[in-house]
């Protein structure tokens, strides 16, 4: 199993937790004036790095607050975990 470290509960078990894509990525400013072709590479596109990469993550069956972690995509081990208000380590 899996151990993720909450910055707010602790290490838990990775059931406790539930993926939520790519982080730093900006909203757009004013997304009613996008094309369709824009707005669908906004939801839809993202970098699929293999290696380190800062991803957003719920610990959904816990405090249910949402935290960055930077993660290896290759051997899936999680390198460092961080509040959405903090710098990328």
């Amino acid at each position: 199993m899996q151990l993720i470290k909450c910055p707010w509960c602790g290490t838990r078990e990775e059931t406790e937790f539930h993926y939520g894509g790519e982080a730093h990525v900006p909203y757009p400013e004013d997304p009613q004036t996008l094309t369709d072709e824009e707005w669908a590479r906004y939801v839809f596109f993202r970098t699929n790095p293999k290696g380190l990469f800062a991803e957003r993550w719920s610990h959904s069956a816990g405090c249910r607050r949402w935290f960055n972690a930077v993660r290896d995509t290759a051997t899936y081990r999680f390198h460092s975990v961080y509040r959405p208000d903090e710098q990328r380590p």
